[in-house]
């Protein structure tokens, strides 16, 4: 699969997370989101922003467990709650987050 974006090609996997995450920007994260009739809000980009941070420092995608924690940490506890982030992201925080963040689906995700 592929998204034309600028008029170049961006490779993805089946399940549209970009095969090469330095190819992402914020543009393409909205075009992401709209192909799968999402909208994303300033709260949605708190997160995806976070989980950029975190796959740069740490070289991997935040599972559900290790997202909510940093998040904690970073956000207090009414934004680190998974209750809260699966609000947000209801297909899975850690999952759908990374995939608009341009980062390689987390390990542990189905």
């Amino acid at each position: 699969m592929a998204i034309i974006f600028n008029n170049q090609e961006i490779e993805t996997d089946k399940q549209g997370y970009l095969l090469d995450h330095t190819l992402w920007q914020p543009e393409l994260a909205v075009i992401m989101a709209k192909a799968d009739d999402f909208a994303l809000t300033p709260a949605h980009w708190e997160v995806i922003n976070f989980v950029r941070e975190f796959y740069l420092t740490y070289n991997t995608s935040p599972a559900i467990r290790a997202l909510t924690k940093a998040m904690k940490a970073e956000f207090g506890e009414e934004k680190s709650s998974s209750r809260y982030l699966y609000r947000l992201f209801p297909e899975g925080p850690a999952k759908q987050a990374t995939k608009y963040a341009g980062l390689p689906k987390p390990a542990r995700c189905i």
